[in-house]
């Protein structure tokens, strides 16, 4: 019987790329997606086309309900699960005095209290992985430890992230295991000009950036032979975390 995985925000970048991997992997998929229906549509036929079972559920991650209702769509599909992965987010700039309520109760309600309500939702299912270890990989980001101005929201909620990998490391194991996964520059926001794109990445020490892939490969690495790696936050920057 083959494995199988929830990927929220799986329509899209990384999302897309960890949805493909693992259904190469021997996963069938679950592929969430907030607006993008038709690029989730692709994915889950891309999936499909691998050898994976794959279906699509949409989800707005910043209504608890919502959350609630994914969780009950995956149930009544599986009646187990191996993995799920918490990669959804949101990425917005804001100077830190101009930061609203509305704003940065949003960047938590999808970047940390997502993550914690789903994992939460479909511990049961997880609890009943086929080899009796399920796993949730948490995306975190660079930002979590080495903040940018003009992100303050952002990065305390990764940082959020990064204690809540910690905890549920803790609690959880060993029947699940709980890893974090930490980007640096893996794919530009749409608003990043080219001469923003070239500064950030002459400081990172590989000289380029990453893929969505090489996210995608760590993913599964974890999954599948890291059987004793739990409450690690592993960073895929190019080595950029490590500079001053």
């Amino acid at each position: 019987m083959r494995r199988r995985a929830v990927v929220t925000g799986g329509a899209i970048r990384v999302g897309r790329a960890v949805a493909l991997e693992l259904a190469r992997s021997g996963f069938d998929v679950a592929v969430h997606y907030r607006s993008s229906a038709a690029e989730a549509e692709a994915v889950a036929a891309e999936c499909r086309a691998l050898g994976a079972g794959a279906f699509t559920v949409a989800g707005d991650l910043a209504r608890p309900e919502a959350i609630e209702a994914l969780a009950e769509a995956v149930a009544s599909r599986w009646d187990g699960l191996d993995l799920l992965v918490n990669n959804a987010s949101i990425f917005a700039p804001r100077p830190f005095a101009e930061i609203t309520l509305d704003e940065w109760e949003a960047m938590q309600a999808i970047n940390l209290r997502a993550p914690f309500l789903l994992s939460q939702a479909l511990l049961p299912l997880l609890h009943r992985a086929r080899d009796a270890s399920g796993v949730v990989v948490h995306m975190c980001d660079i930002g979590a430890e080495h903040p940018v101005s003009g992100y303050a929201h952002y990065s305390v909620s990764k940082a959020g992230l990064v204690m809540l990998v910690k905890a549920m490391a803790v609690e959880l194991a060993p029947s699940v295991r709980t890893v974090g996964i930490s980007p640096g520059h893996v794919q530009w926001p749409e608003d990043f000009d080219e001469a923003t794109r070239q500064a950030l990445s002459r400081r990172v020490p590989m000289g380029r950036v990453g893929t969505p892939e090489d996210i995608a490969r760590l993913v599964r690495f974890l999954t599948l032979e890291a059987p004793y790696v739990n409450g690690a936050i592993v960073p895929v920057d190019g080595g950029l975390g490590v500079r001053y």
